[in-house]
């Protein structure tokens, strides 16, 4: 099978959607397929280097970069100029289907191509556009509405949807999108491993004692790491805070007695993850949440909001707790509540792992492709029996009368 990837954002870049569609590509090239993946350019000057998969790198995947400028206010997002590369590099490589990570500027456009083309696109939904849209917009709803009008554009025209979580799902059907199923993401269980657990950094980290309280993301207004304020101050604990983003210099000041670790990635994270006593995600705006699921495969009880993907992922009160969203309180009491009960945190953390690691790259890769060839079978009017649930399809649902008020 032929497939063009085309994405808003891939490596060099450290986020959700580049990490997904590396992993992806990892896995058409390892099943024999020929894939190519057309995304914006870096910043002039960031390191691209070749992405080769197989033991020894005999595989390189190609990939066409279109010339980018940065986001206004948040430069580490890229934008794709118009340009003709992309409708070449398409059909340059003949593809029997077009995968759409993420669209909302270059997906648009390679949606577009596609139709154009008579080439079926499948949709992966992963980013709340509309809901940062909002926020970025301090409440005024033009933004939030004018991102739902792109999304169903360019997801009305797919001839199939792929939602990560059931919430996400749902608000996509809300919001008048059609063909929606379900794709989540694998989790790495063997690099995100509790014996990746390493005391010396816990005391360099937490040299009184303190039980560590870590988050693991971008730094940006959306993802409302400002919510660990009132947990920051709480006796007993630390807090740590890994990765950068432009709301870095204000989180600073408003937790000077937290541990700002930067950006870290590969095996030196996954120490980091393992690290943890207790893992917080604050943002309220997501569609999935990979890094909940490292967390939980590192053995590390969640905290989390009750709102988007972390109510897929996490068992109320069994591998860890959701909160209201938005509420600083709220997390500050969930942190204490387990910041005082080891014995708690060392069964939520046992649960959560035992929950994703039957979550592999490999079986959710199997399940994309299997959402390809249904979509290639519909196409030329041949339809496939349905996806059968598999372990990397289903998530842990939790009952709306477990969830807190």
């Amino acid at each position: 099978m032929r497939v063009v990837i085309v994405t808003e954002s891939f490596p060099p870049e450290v986020n959700g959607v580049a990490h997904s569609v590396l992993r992806t590509a990892e896995h058409l090239a390892r099943r024999g397929h020929q894939s190519l993946v057309v995304t914006p350019a870096p910043a002039r000057g960031a390191e691209c280097p070749p992405h080769t998969f197989g033991g020894a790198g005999e595989v390189e995947l190609p990939v066409v970069r279109i010339p980018s400028v940065p986001l206004p206010g948040y430069p580490q997002v890229r934008i794709a100029l118009p340009s003709r590369h992309l409708a070449a590099a398409v059909a340059g490589h003949r593809p029997d289907i077009v995968h759409l990570a993420s669209p909302f500027v270059l997906g648009a456009r390679g949606m577009q191509v596609a139709t154009r083309l008579g080439v079926p696109a499948v949709a992966v939904y992963q980013t709340d556009l509309a809901g940062y849209a909002h926020a970025y917009r301090a409440g005024r709803g033009l933004g939030e509405a004018a991102a739902w009008r792109r999304i169903r554009a360019v997801h009305r025209a797919a001839a199939r949807t792929l939602a990560p979580s059931t919430p996400a799902a749902q608000d996509l059907t809300a919001h008048g999108v059609p063909r929606v199923q379900l794709w989540p993401r694998g989790v790495d269980s063997a690099r995100f491993h509790p014996r990746h657990r390493d005391e010396a950094l816990h005391r360099a980290l937490a040299p009184g004692g303190e039980v560590l309280v870590g988050y693991v993301g971008r730094l940006a207004p959306e993802k409302r790491v400002d919510l660990l304020t009132a947990a920051s101050a709480l006796p007993g604990v630390r807090v740590v805070v890994i990765g950068d983003g432009p709301s870095a210099p204000g989180l600073r000041a408003s937790m000077p007695g937290a541990v700002f670790l930067g950006r870290r990635t590969g095996e030196e994270l996954a120490r980091c993850f393992a690290t943890l006593d207790v893992f917080v995600h604050t943002g309220p705006l997501e569609t999935f949440c990979q890094t909940i699921q490292e967390a939980m495969a590192s053995g590390v009880p969640v905290v989390g909001p009750a709102a988007g993907g972390p109510l897929d992922l996490v068992a109320h009160h069994r591998t860890g707790l959701l909160v209201p969203p938005r509420d600083g309180a709220a997390v500050a009491r969930a942190v204490a509540e387990l910041a005082a009960d080891p014995s708690r945190r060392a069964a939520y953390g046992r649960a959560g792992r035992a929950e994703v690691t039957a979550r592999t790259w490999e079986a959710v890769g199997d399940l994309l492709l299997r959402h390809y060839a249904e979509v290639l079978a519909e196409h030329h009017g041949v339809p496939l029996p349905p996806v059968v649930d598999s372990p990397a399809a289903t998530a842990p649902a939790v009952l709306a009368e477990e969830l807190p008020a």
